[in-house]
């Protein structure tokens, strides 16, 4: 069983910084990517940053140069630095891990976080 959990969301004013974080634990053999999601009311789930084992990343354009996505690999660990967050990053962000769960399993499965939410307000 594959459990990830995730922290930092809250209210901030416009202009200002959150950092979200999203460990997962369970039975991991590797994890390829760990991403961040969100999803504002009424709208569809959208990719917001992934980052590769390697280190690669891939960003949506709205975000390129305010977001950093970064990863402890020792710790199955993902970060979101938000930095000059606007109204519109208002949403509940979800961590994702696309994983493999056993070295002998060449099965590979994404997992969620539960949800953490982000208001951008004055």
């Amino acid at each position: 069983q594959v459990q990830l959990v995730e922290s930092g969301g809250g209210l901030v004013q416009p202009g200002g910084s959150l950092r979200l974080s999203c460990a997962a634990s369970g039975s991991i053999f590797s994890i390829p990517t760990m991403a961040w999601y969100r999803q504002a009311p009424g709208k569809q789930r959208e990719l917001v940053a992934i980052m590769g084992r390697a280190g690669i990343t891939n960003y949506l354009d709205s975000v390129k140069g305010r977001f950093t996505i970064t990863r402890d690999n020792a710790k199955n660990t993902v970060y979101l630095q938000m930095n000059s967050l606007k109204p519109d990053d208002t949403a509940v962000y979800y961590c994702n891990a696309y994983l493999q769960e056993r070295a002998w399993n060449q099965e590979f499965t994404h997992y969620w976080g539960q949800g953490t939410q982000v208001t951008v307000s004055s």
